[in-house]
C-alpha cells in the first residue's frame, strides 16, 4: 500500500506489534496514542501523540492514510471507569469510522475480543462467529457491555460510509511486551503465589504475535462485514494454572473451589484490600469471569486469514520470560 496506514492505540500490547510486523512488510506507518510514544518512535513510525477522542489529533492522524487499524482501547474490569471505556470503545470507534470515511480511508480492521460473543455457563459450548451476544452474561461488566456496543457500531456503520470494516476478536492476549500489564496480569498473579484456589470456569488464549499477523491478513484477505474469533487454546482454568506452574516451575493451587465461594470471597476481601490501599489478586468481576467458559472456534480465520497459531505452551513460555526479564518477578 503507498498510502499510509494509520494505527490507533499504538502504545498497547497489541498496537505495538502491529506496527513492528507492518514496518516488518515494508508499509509506510503512522500511530497515534495517548502516552508517550518511545517504541513507536523508534521503529522510524511518525507518532501523533493524542486521543482518538481529539478531533484536531484525530484528522491529522488519519489524514492521506490508505487504512486504519483501530486497536485503540481500555482494559478495566474496575466498574467506576465505565464512562471512561464508554468514551473510547463506543465514542471512539465512531469517531474513528467517520473520521475515515471523510479522509478517504478504504478498508479499517477493528480490534473487538472474542468475549464479546464467546461466553457461556456450558463447559461444552465452543462458540463461532455465527452465535448472538450474551448480553445476560456480559450486561453486568462494563468492559464487555462498551465493546459490545462498539462492535454493532464497527460492522453497521462502515458500509453506508462507502469503508470496507473486518472485525478481529482476539481472546486472552498472552506473551512477550505487555508493558502495561493489562493482558498478562493473570500470569503475574500466579507467578507470585497470589491466587489461592482453582476456579471452575475456563478461558481462551493467544499469542499477540499470530493475533497481529492475522491483523495484517485481515487487511488484505478479511471480508468486509466479517467478524473473525482469534484462540489458540481452550483450556480450563485448571489447565492453565497448571501449565503456567509447570512452564513456571512455581508452585501454583491444586485445590478447586466452587463458583460461589470464589464471588463471595472476592466480595469479602476486595472493599478491605483497597481500604488499605492494595490491589484484589481476584476483584469481583473476575470472579465472576472465572465460572463462566469462554471457549472459542478459530476454523475461519484458519481458513480465510491463513491464522496459524503457535503452540500455547511456547506462549506461555515467553510470557514468563518476559515478565522475569523486566524484573516483575523473580
Amino acid at each position: 500500500m503507498s498510502k499510509p496506514i494509520l494505527v490507533t492505540g499504538a502504545t498497547g500490547f497489541l498496537g505495538l506489534h502491529v506496527c513492528e510486523q507492518l514496518c516488518d512488510a515494508g508499509h509506510t506507518v503512522r500511530a497515534i496514542g495517548r502516552s508517550e510514544g518511545d517504541a513507536v518512535s523508534a521503529l522510524g513510525i511518525e507518532y501523533i501523540q493524542g486521543s482518538i477522542l481529539e478531533d484536531d489529533a484525530l484528522a491529522k492522524a488519519v489524514a492521506q492514510c490508505g487504512a486504519v487499524f483501530h486497536l485503540a482501547g481500555m482494559v478495566s474490569r474496575d466498574p467506576q471507569d465505565a464512562p471512561k471505556m464508554h468514551a473510547v470503545h463506543v465514542e471512539g470507534t465512531r469517531r474513528v469510522i467517520h473520521a475515515a470515511a471523510e479522509a478517504g480511508v478504504g478498508k479499517i480492521v477493528y480490534a473487538s475480543s472474542s468475549g464479546t460473543i464467546a461466553c457461556t455457563k456450558d463447559r461444552h459450548t465452543i462458540t463461532d462467529e455465527t452465535n448472538a451476544y450474551p448480553m445476560d452474561l456480559l450486561g453486568r461488566w462494563p468492559y464487555y457491555e462498551t465493546k459490545v456496543e462498539a462492535e454493532k457500531i464497527a460492522l453497521s456503520l462502515p458500509s453506508s460510509l462507502g469503508i470496507e470494516l473486518v472485525c478481529i476478536n482476539p481472546s486472552l492476549i498472552l506473551g512477550p511486551g505487555d508493558t502495561w500489564g493489562s493482558s498478562t496480569n493473570d500470569v503475574l498473579q500466579l507467578l507470585k503465589g497470589k491466587i489461592p484456589a482453582v476456579p471452575p470456569g475456563g478461558l481462551s488464549l493467544v499469542d499477540v504475535r499470530d493475533v497481529a499477523s492475522a491483523a495484517l491478513n485481515a487487511l488484505d484477505r478479511g471480508r468486509a462485514g466479517e467478524r473473525y474469533l482469534l484462540g489458540a487454546a481452550n483450556w480450563t482454568l485448571r489447565t492453565f494454572i497448571e501449565q503456567v506452574g509447570e512452564i513456571g516451575n512455581v508452585r501454583v493451587p491444586r485445590i478447586g473451589v466452587p463458583g460461589w465461594l470464589t464471588v463471595a470471597s472476592a466480595h469479602l476481601t476486595e472493599p478491605v484490600l483497597r481500604a488499605i490501599g492494595q490491589k484484589p489478586a481476584l476483584d469481583v468481576p473476575s470472579a465472576q469471569m472465572s465460572r463462566l467458559y469462554w471457549y472459542c472456534d478459530s476454523s475461519k480465520a484458519k481458513t480465510e486469514l491463513g491464522f496459524c497459531p503457535r503452540p500455547p505452551q511456547q506462549t506461555l513460555g515467553d510470557t514468563i520470560r518476559d515478565l522475569r526479564s523486566r524484573g516483575l518477578v523473580t
